[in-house]
C-alpha cells in the first residue's frame, strides 16, 4: 500500500494591499481551488508549498502525511503546528491523499487534472517515454498513457471519467486484426496515480476539486 498527499489547486501568489507607503507584508497568499480563490496566512501557504518538495521522492511514492509533517517540524525554520496545519488543509480539500494501491475512483471522480508546462515528446533514444517541460528543459516523463491523460483529460468530467474513456477507446480504435490491450479503468488510474505526485510536484499538471454545475 502506497499512501501519499499531494497539493491541489493552483496557485496565485501573494497579494499584497493597495497602500501608500507600500506594505512588504503580503495580505494573504491565493491558491485558485475549483471555483474559488482560497486565502491562506503565510504559515499555510508555506505548509502547503512544501507539499511540492522533492520531485524525486514523489516519484518514489514516498511523500505522505507522516513525512511531510516530519519535514516541517524538522525544517530549518520548524513548525511546530505542523500536523493541525496539514490536517486543515486536507479538510479544505489543498492537500489530497490517496492509496496508489486501493479503489482511486472516489478521489478520481472529485477531481480534474489540468495540464501545465509543454508537452516535449519522446526521443529515438526511448521512444516509450513521453517528455514534459519548459522549453527545452524536460522536468517529467511518463508513459503514453499518462501523457496522453495528461494533455486532454481535462475535458471529461473528471479523472475518473477521463481514465473510463482511454481505456473504451483501447477497443474503439482498434484497427483490423488488432487485439485489445485489455485495458480497464482501473488500470488505467492506477498507473495516472503511480505518477501523478511527480507530475504535480515538478508543476507539470495541478488537481482540481470538480464544481458541481
Amino acid at each position: 500500500m502506497s499512501t501519499v498527499i499531494v497539493p491541489a489547486g493552483l496557485s496565485m501568489g501573494p497579494r499584497y494591499r493597495y497602500v501608500r507607503p507600500p506594505d512588504p507584508t503580503p495580505e494573504c497568499y491565493e491558491v485558485h481551488l475549483g471555483d474559488d480563490l482560497v486565502e491562506l496566512t503565510e504559515t499555510e501557504a508555506a505548509v502547503w508549498a512544501a507539499a511540492f518538495l522533492y520531485p524525486d521522492r514523489h516519484a518514489k511514492l514516498s511523500v505522505n502525511r507522516e513525512s511531510l509533517v516530519r519535514m516541517l517540524e524538522t525544517a530549518p525554520k520548524p513548525e511546530p503546528q505542523a500536523a493541525r496545519y496539514v490536517d486543515d488543509l486536507i479538510g479544505r480539500g489543498l492537500l489530497v491523499e490517496f492509496d496508489t494501491d486501493g479503489d482511486l475512483r472516489p478521489v478520481f471522480s472529485r477531481h480534474k487534472l489540468l495540464p501545465l508546462a509543454q508537452g516535449l515528446g519522446s526521443t529515438p533514444d526511448a521512444p516509450h517515454q513521453h517528455r514534459i517541460g519548459i522549453g527545452d528543459q524536460p522536468l517529467v516523463a511518463l508513459p503514453n498513457s499518462v501523457y496522453g491523460l495528461w494533455s486532454f483529460s481535462f475535458h471529461s468530467k473528471n479523472l475518473w471519467e477521463a481514465c473510463a474513456y482511454y481505456a473504451a477507446a483501447d477497443e474503439d480504435e482498434l484497427e483490423p486484426g488488432e487485439e485489445p490491450l485489455g485495458l480497464t479503468p482501473e488500470s488505467i488510474a492506477r498507473e495516472v496515480a503511480e505518477n501523478l505526485p511527480v507530475l504535480i510536484a515538478a508543476t507539470c499538471a495541478f488537481l482540481d476539486p470538480v464544481v458541481n454545475e
